[in-house]
């Protein structure tokens, strides 16, 4: 290999210590996982020492690698910095954006909002991860999260709010016909529900404040993904959905909101990411561009729908 693949084999080096496989690594730099294992012995033999211990169910760094992992990071981080610098002089963003985002928000509009962004900042390449847990940024290497909580975001991060995300109960159009609409909260005892984590009842909000309403629960999903909405469209039976999927071309003619003068508590939608002196281009685009580009229509108005 010629010297300059050094420097790649670092980041593939990185990458399989993070996504903790060498399948992980090469789905994130689109390599084969041949490649990305030629990759690292290409490190180990220009260095001489053995990175990794390897199994067939794990892997593990030796003592060698814990530390040269620790300043392969700061290296990488350093030189992706330094593109971030040359980037912000020339006001052209370049480089790697690691984004971290709910697994609901994996909809054909956040492809279209990918295909807008790349059109307008060719130079920068998006690394996407789809994950329903709260990620260290700085620990895990993301330049970004998107994240939607009801609660103030981590201290010591920038959390700027992009948008409130309302949820509301959804049903499908084929339930709706074979069981009828929840005219109250109190109805929802007696439809069938799919609850997400382990409640047994939604808190809504109504004219006169928060209303805890039972609920007969049939299925369960441990947090809020896409499976939710699709549970729903096969006329399982009512969850809360966040209204940008009743928007989605893949729910939108299956999907009608219930109960909407009850909507439930609402999160709002957060881009964090560290604070810097000089925020790096492709983060500050990206952040601007979600803002331009978040225009969501509602597909009701505050009748209720059935």
């Amino acid at each position: 290999m010629l010297a300059m693949d050094t420097l790649l084999s670092m980041k593939v080096f990185r990458q399989v210590v993070e996504s903790g496989s060498f399948v992980g690594a090469a789905e994130r730099l689109n390599l084969s996982t041949a490649m990305t294992s030629k990759h690292l012995m290409h490190l180990e033999k220009h260095l001489g020492t053995r990175l990794l211990n390897r199994s067939s169910r794990s892997l593990s760094l030796t003592e060698s690698g814990k530390l040269f992992f620790e300043r392969c990071k700061v290296i990488l981080e350093d030189m992706e910095e330094a593109e971030s610098v040359v980037g912000s002089v020339s006001g052209v963003p370049r480089g790697t954006l690691r984004v971290s985002l709910p697994s609901w928000t994996a909809t054909r509009q956040l492809v279209e909002f990918v295909a807008t962004y790349r059109q307008r900042y060719p130079e920068v390449v998006l690394d996407l991860s789809f994950e329903d847990r709260v990620v260290d940024i700085i620990e895990e290497g993301y330049d970004l999260a998107i994240r939607a909580t009801l609660d103030q975001p981590p201290a010591g991060l920038i959390a700027r709010p992009l948008r409130p995300m309302p949820f509301v109960i959804a049903a499908s159009k084929d339930y709706v016909k074979r069981c009828g609409v929840p005219k109250s909260p109190g109805d929802l005892a007696q439809h069938d529900c799919i609850m997400i984590g382990s409640g047994q009842s939604w808190l809504l909000t109504g004219p006169n404040g928060d209303i805890e309403a039972p609920a007969r629960v049939v299925l369960r999903f441990g947090s809020m993904t896409v499976a939710v909405a699709h549970a729903v469209c096969t006329g399982i039976g009512l969850a809360p959905l966040p209204r940008i999927l009743f928007e989605d071309s893949m729910f939108r003619d299956s999907l009608c909101p219930v109960l909407t003068q009850h909507p439930l508590r609402h999160p709002d939608i957060y881009a964090i990411y560290v604070s810097r002196k000089h925020l790096p281009l492709k983060i500050r685009t990206f952040v601007d561009h979600v803002f331009e580009y978040d225009r969501i229509p509602l597909p009701w108005d505050d009748a209720e729908t059935a």
